[in-house]
């Protein structure tokens, strides 16, 4: 199985050593950094370590995770993952297991079930997603308890689902898509630490806010829109 990690960066210098010395090198075919005009020569760090370095001069998190899903080479499976180690990319077996076995086409962490380390996550960005993770559940039927970022999906899966969204909206546009086309989406618990650096979302209390009104909305507007169209929700 032919199995391609995203990871996205700006400035993550401090700790993409660290992220692509984890990953296990026995299961992943390749790695592909989709960095956005770093200044700190966190490509140059990455680049050394044999990862795939894309330049996205366009920010936006969405953007850079769509552009390392179109540079992908033959994947059968995409995982997607931070650059500042928050995750811990050992993990990854934990997210290839359901797919592996037939049982998920798209798996999620959730930084809520297993390891929980105090201000590793921020209260506001955990009050953010548990808020959006119940009105997934409410409107789609799916349920979840995290957005996490630490996520893996068939590459059949990801093309069929036509994924658009470039900014904040890429962390649940999978979810909604892939419930509405009725996927099999499993959560996975797994580990999450304090990051290394400061978040450019979840950092400040106004990036928060911002983001989780953007997914908030996004969850509304999709569901509405499905039911417009007539566009029957999975059991």
């Amino acid at each position: 199985m032919r199995v391609s990690v995203v990871i996205p960066t700006y400035n993550e210098a401090q700790s993409i050593g660290r992220v692509l010395a984890d990953l296990p090198s026995d299961i992943v075919t390749e790695v592909l950094v989709v960095d956005s005009n770093s200044t700190d020569g966190t490509p140059a760090l990455a680049s050394k370590m044999g990862a795939r370095v894309l330049h996205e001069p366009r920010r936006g998190y969405g953007r850079a995770c769509l552009t390392g899903l179109a540079a992908a080479t033959n994947p059968d499976v995409v995982v997607f993952l931070d650059g500042d180690y928050s995750d811990r990319p050992d993990e990854l077996p934990l997210l290839l297991t359901p797919i592996t076995d037939g049982r998920a086409d798209i798996t999620l962490g959730s930084r809520l079930g297993k390891q929980s380390i105090p201000g590793a996550l921020p209260w506001h960005a955990a009050f953010g997603n548990r808020l959006a993770a119940v009105l997934i559940r409410l409107l789609y039927g799916l349920k979840i308890s995290d957005l996490g970022p630490f996520r893996a999906a068939r590459a059949d899966v990801l093309r069929q689902l036509d994924l658009q969204e470039n900014t904040y909206g890429w962390a649940v546009e999978i979810i909604l898509k892939g419930a509405l086309a009725g996927f099999r989406i499993v959560e996975v618990p797994v580990s999450y630490y304090p990051r290394i650096g400061k978040s450019k979302i979840s950092g400040t209390l106004k990036g928060t806010v911002g983001a989780a009104w953007f997914i908030l909305s996004l969850i509304v507007r999709y569901y509405f829109r499905h039911r417009r169209t007539g566009t029957p929700r999975p059991a």
